[in-house]
């Protein structure tokens, strides 16, 4: 792994984690560019942490929401011991709750775990998936606005955006684009689709890496290389920060469009690629 490399693939990360254009059909891509035949043979232990890099991004942007709902957690316990628990939930913890139900349907995917990854090494399905995501996004700017917040959304409501993030466990559908659109469409105020995306992403991306830490610690770690490696990891975070930022711009103007144009621009190239070095 050269600096270089590193830096390369931590933009990429940063970039794409958030934008709604696939981090990991991107990866997958730039992996194919960069001469390295397939996401497996990018350092496991690389690409868990460049994955904790754009998470500690949502913790810097989203800090307040996630303390809140933190203390509400343990308010809660406390309501149940006490037997005080409030007709109405605060926002905070039926925030908590919404996450929760919208992470579950992530666990159906553990048992196409392995099948799913290997499709990073298909530049065909990562270029459809792509087109695909495009269109989501195109969707998107033509749903009526809706006004469902934490205060309002229903359980079925994250049911539904965790099956459109268990979805897009597949490279090249971008999470935060399919979570986002999903969210449009069942009527979610698009601020609250975009921070309901990116905070539900954490339990996500820990999941995530804690199924992949044991088999990032079995490789043969080069530890020579682990500073090169931090270097991508912090290029990820401030990257990803800064594009938190942009996307709640974007949000406010309720206009994805752009986003939709390039996925398709992107998989179109994907395929030209293919077909030229054939």
């Amino acid at each position: 792994m050269t600096l270089l490399s590193s830096v390369l693939l931590g933009v990429i990360q940063g970039v794409t984690e958030f934008l709604p254009v696939s981090s990991s059909g991107h990866l997958a891509i730039a992996e194919h560019l960069l001469h390295v035949s397939g996401m497996s043979e990018v350092p496991a232990f690389f690409d868990v942490l460049l994955h904790l890099g754009t998470l500690f991004a949502v913790f810097v942007a989203y800090w307040e929401d996630i303390r809140d709902m933190i203390l509400e957690f343990f308010y809660g316990i406390g309501d149940i011991v006490h037997g005080t628990t409030p007709a109405h939930a605060p926002p905070a913890r039926r925030m908590i709750l919404l996450i929760i139900v919208g992470t579950l349907p992530l666990f159906a995917v553990l048992f196409v775990k392995d099948t799913i990854e290997a499709l990073g090494d298909n530049m065909y399905f990562v270029a459809l998936a792509l087109l695909l995501t495009g269109c989501l996004l195109f969707a998107s700017d033509r749903v009526r606005r809706g006004r469902k917040t934490e205060k309002s959304a229903t359980m079925l409501d994250a049911l539904l955006v965790g099956l459109g993030q268990a979805a897009a466990t597949c490279p090249g559908i971008s999470r935060s684009g399919t979570t986002i659109t999903v969210g449009c469409f069942v009527g979610f105020d698009r601020k609250f689709a975009v921070r309901y995306s990116f905070l539900m992403s954490i339990p996500a991306v820990l999941g995530a890496n804690i199924l992949s830490l044991k088999d990032a610690l079995e490789a043969s770690i080069l530890w020579a290389e682990v500073p090169i490696y931090l270097v991508g990891v912090a290029v990820s975070a401030v990257v990803g920060y800064a594009c938190i930022r942009l996307i709640r711009l974007v949000a406010d103007k309720g206009r994805f469009g752009f986003f939709a144009y390039y996925c398709w621009l992107a998989g179109i190239v994907t395929l030209a690629l293919i077909f030229t070095q054939k």
